[in-house]
């Protein structure tokens, strides 16, 4: 009751004073100590609309922040694709186009669930900090509080906050999304999904892989700007170099010319290295092509494919 009181004459003196519009507006109405209950309720009122003026603009702020961060994360995830990679994925298949678009859509709508949290955090906890400021409450106390609870709780999730910090910037520098194949060092395989607390990951076997972003150290991602396929073969110690190499140069460009292979999966024209490995029984050639991202390993068996049927034409052999 003592609190009560204490608080009923603050605002009936700072009434008195002329102090906000209210006051100020029955000041002028009511004579003074014609009503008693005047500077009281006029001191009331005018903390009222203060604290419901605060909350109001913190809102108006709030919902304008999100519609700007809403609009901006749809135009990233609606964003256009480099010219050469949309040629060739316009030869694939919509599974792929799909994917990509999926992946940005996720990374954009993720990010953006992001910022939109923050900016709440920031703007409405700046009006509760103004209302108790307005309702006469020391703020430094406070504040020393909410530190050490932040840094209580910090020591304690700690793990947690890694995993969204690294998950934050896993994001923000596009290191892996929906659809890329990626080697976490624990897991390797397909990504299904990317949160920012976890990777899901599904690898060859079919089996699905729960990897929390703060414990992945380093990751190899086979799915970004191109990929490399490489095919080695082996010939007879005694066999013509000259003939062998002639023979891959031929597949290699008959593949490369074909619109096929070259608008939707070849990157660059194949290149036939000299001897890679040589030996007293067999020597090695080998057929690099640059191909679009993770489709090395079906590039790789085409050219296996298209090598043994020229060395069953040419009646070549390939060395055990």
């Amino acid at each position: 009751m003592d609190t009560v009181g204490e608080s009923a004459t603050a605002l009936q003196e700072a009434c008195k004073s002329g102090k906000g519009l209210t006051c100020s507006i029955l000041n002028a109405s009511f004579p003074d100590g014609v009503y008693p209950w005047v500077p009281l309720v006029a001191g009331i009122v005018d903390a009222l609309l203060t604290l419901c003026l605060i909350l109001a603009v913190a809102l108006v702020v709030r919902s304008v922040a999100h519609r700007l961060i809403t609009r901006v994360t749809l135009r990233a995830s609606e964003g256009v694709l480099p010219e050469r990679f949309k040629t060739m994925s316009s030869g694939s298949s919509e599974a792929s186009t799909a994917i990509l678009t999926e992946r940005r859509r996720q990374r954009a709508e993720t990010m953006g669930s992001v910022l939109r949290s923050l900016s709440s955090v920031v703007i409405l906890g700046t009006a509760a900090l103004m209302i108790l400021s307005n309702l006469g409450i020391e703020l430094a106390p406070l504040l020393t509080s909410v530190g050490i609870i932040g840094v209580a709780v910090g020591f304690g999730a700690q793990e947690l906050v890694k995993d969204f910090i690294a998950g934050m910037f896993m994001l923000l520098e596009d290191q892996y999304g929906v659809g890329d194949v990626i080697d976490t060092g624990v897991a390797v395989g397909t990504v299904e999904a990317v949160t920012l607390r976890i990777t899901r990951i599904r690898d060859a076997d079919g089996k699905v892989w729960y990897v929390r972003n703060g414990t992945i150290s380093r990751v190899g991602n086979e799915s970004q700007g191109w990929s490399r396929a490489v095919v080695d073969v082996t010939v007879p110690y005694e066999a013509d170099i000259t003939t062998v190499r002639e023979l891959l140069k031929g597949v290699s460009t008959a593949m490369w010319e074909e619109p096929e292979y070259r608008d939707a999966l070849l990157v660059e024209e194949p290149q036939v290295y000299g001897l890679e490995q040589i030996s007293d029984k067999s020597v090695i050639f080998r057929v690099s092509v640059k191909t679009a991202p993770a489709q090395q390993a079906e590039v790789a068996r085409e050219l296996r494919i298209r090598i043994k049927r020229a060395f069953d034409e040419k009646n070549l052999a390939f060395a055990g």
